[in-house]
């Protein structure tokens, strides 16, 4: 037996291929959270986001990578970022809430919370950035329930996307006809599904029409 020197080690080319590997499959992990994602350096360069982050503008996740991350969200308090700064300078690792304000695929100014944790693997070094969004819509016309009934609120966007659903039309067609991803289709009825706790498309239509997202007694289709 070798001593610890001359300890074979993996066959050249495997440590890294087995990195690769690892890191393939956390990115396709990512891609299937449905919380807008990113990953950025200190300094706001964009390293990676997750699919639903980029469906927020109705790109694709390699649009936005090595863009600045305030192109695209504005901080409600600039002492945000005096805040990170300490943080860095003391080595501290925790979560702090900021308050974004941002114009989505649908063009409508949106506010929301976005948490931001630091991450390193040493304290010494400079740490990353880990964006997680919270949104909070703001209610639109699209929203207005039928007097005394409940009230739903959704996107311009999300109520057109539901208007295609009701006609039958397939996730491509509505993609090409919103102008958006078949991602970002994907990502607004995986959104109103678990904001309305319903299980699938026709359940989602059936709860636009009861909300009064969809005009009722017209063909095709529309928002109300």
């Amino acid at each position: 037996m070798r001593t610890t020197e001359g300890c074979p080690g993996p066959a050249p080319g495997s440590r890294p291929d087995a990195a690769v590997i690892w890191r393939n499959r956390a990115l396709r992990l990512l891609d299937h959270v449905q919380l807008p994602i990113a990953v950025c350096e200190f300094g706001g360069r964009i390293l990676i986001v997750n699919r639903a982050m980029a469906a927020e503008f109705g790109v694709l996740p390699g649009q936005l990578q090595d863009r600045r991350i305030l192109e695209f969200f504005t901080l409600g308090d600039r002492a945000t970022l005096q805040t990170l700064t300490e943080a860095v300078r003391l080595h501290r690792r925790s979560r702090y809430p900021a308050r974004v304000s941002w114009t989505p695929v649908d063009g409508r100014e949106r506010h929301g919370e976005m948490a931001v944790e630091l991450v390193a693997d040493t304290p010494e070094q400079t740490p990353s950035l880990l964006l997680s969004l919270g949104a909070a819509e703001p209610p639109g016309p699209a929203g207005e329930a039928p007097a005394g009934g409940p009230r739903a609120e959704v996107s311009p966007v999300e109520a057109r996307i539901l208007a295609a659903a009701a006609r039958g039309d397939t996730t491509a067609q509505i993609a090409r006809e919103i102008g958006v991803t078949t991602d970002g289709v994907n990502y607004h009825l995986a959104r109103l599904s678990r904001r309305w706790r319903v299980p699938n498309r026709t359940a989602l239509v059936a709860r636009a029409y009861a909300t009064g997202v969809l005009a009722a007694g017209v063909w095709p289709p529309r928002p109300a």
